[in-house]
């Protein structure tokens, strides 16, 4: 490889929200890497530190452009460079158009388990979160379709959060299903948020679909929130945007953007976005061999030591997904347990909604040595607790 994934950071005492945990635990929880950023961005932003003036910054055409061209490079979708608006984060975006695009009181959908933010983003506005969960075979998840459509045809359903690739199951969700949601959305005039931040981390050979790519339904209904920050480690610089094909959707999400005044780019915001977009591609190829592999080797070590208990199959995100039905009490008293014997630091899945009670959300994007270390202490917390309460394990 040419770039360097190996290597450990140490992120302790620098002012990191994920590390800042206990000496000898092991922090796999909140979804940042532990890799410094590519070495691109990292010149670009030296480039700019450099030249020591930092003043109001405005967002330029090279902006645009560099979305752009990532979109149609990489996913084939071929974007109005004029329906692009800069926003602070894609929380903020959807925080600014469930409060400026819907009413007090009203339903807001949610597909659980899903993202636990996008519970705050509505209870906090006042609307209310409407529960449509998904459909879970015991291996892999789907849209329950007639469940959603039944949630959308409710009058008092005016807004659906779509997690796109799918946090935390990991799911890529196919175009034939996203045609479904945009024509239900339409039918019933359902504004249709895509997060769609995880869309750059997808197994090697596997490529996610834009939703606003699939069909004039879907363009129509939606607004797409974007940015390079999971998938080049850059949350902290606050950088991100948000499309909106619809001109009516457009003035209106710009309009929000602008009143909760998120729409302007710090100093680094632009620079790294445009340094990402255009020299990171070699980088994030790399990147996502080493991620997947990182995921094999959790998987195998629960299929050789641990059956009971599985990883969801998952097409995307550095998330996984982890089914401990097999264990005894909910996710969340499984995960303290874990913390308290192991030190391994995972998040529990009761946070994440229905659906959620009896998994685990586990980040694998680190070093392969920390993987390995997670995986050994994740295998043995957890056969402890079925040896403990499962009289299957004798």
């Amino acid at each position: 490889m040419k770039y360097d994934f190996d290597t450990i950071i140490n992120r302790r005492g620098t002012d990191s929200y994920k590390w800042d945990v206990a000496e000898g635990e092991l922090p796999m929880w909140v979804a940042d890497m532990d890799f410094a950023t590519a070495p691109e961005i990292r010149e670009a932003l030296a480039k700019r530190l450099a030249h020591g003036v930092f003043g109001y910054a405005d967002v330029t055409d090279r902006w645009r452009d560099a979305y752009a061209g990532w979109w149609q490079r990489r996913h084939g979708l071929t974007m109005d460079r004029d329906a692009l608006v800069f926003c602070t984060g894609v929380i903020p975006a959807i925080s600014s158009a469930v409060r400026k695009m819907t009413t007090p009181n009203e339903n807001v959908i949610l597909q659980t388990p899903v993202y636990n933010i996008f519970f705050n983003c509505i209870r906090n506005n006042g609307r209310c979160p409407l529960e449509s969960p998904l459909l879970y075979d015991g291996t892999s998840y789907t849209m329950d379709l007639e469940r959603l459509e039944r949630d959308m045809a409710d009058p008092q359903t005016t807004m659906m959060l779509l997690c796109n690739p799918h946090n935390p199951v990991g799911k890529i969700w196919d175009r034939g299903t996203l045609a479904e949601v945009g024509r239900l959305a339409k039918k019933y005039h359902v504004t249709v948020i895509a997060d769609e931040i995880h869309c750059d981390i997808t197994a090697p050979g596997r490529e996610y679909v834009p939703f606003a790519s699939v069909s004039d339904d879907c363009r129509e209904v939606s607004i797409t929130c974007i940015a390079p920050t999971k998938t080049f480690n850059l949350a902290g610089l606050q950088t991100a945007a948000v499309y909106a094909p619809d001109p009516v959707l457009r003035h209106k999400i710009r309009r929000a953007l602008n009143t909760d005044e998120v729409a302007e780019p710090n100093s680094f915001a632009t620079t790294a976005a445009i340094a990402a977009f255009e020299q990171g591609e070699a980088w994030l190829d790399e990147l996502r061999e080493y991620l997947f592999y990182n995921r094999s080797i959790i998987i195998n070590k629960l299929l050789r030591e641990l059956p009971e208990v599985r990883v969801t199959e998952g097409e995307a995100t550095y998330l996984l997904w982890i089914d401990v039905s097999a264990i005894p009490g909910n996710s969340r008293e499984i995960a303290e347990k874990l913390r308290r014997d192991t030190g391994l630091y995972v998040s529990d899945g009761v946070q994440y909604g229905t659906g959620g009670e009896h998994h685990l959300r586990m980040n694998i994007a680190c070093p392969r040595s920390l993987c390995e270390d997670g995986a050994e202490r994740l295998v043995r917390g957890l056969s402890e607790q079925i040896r403990g309460g499962d009289p299957i394990c004798g």
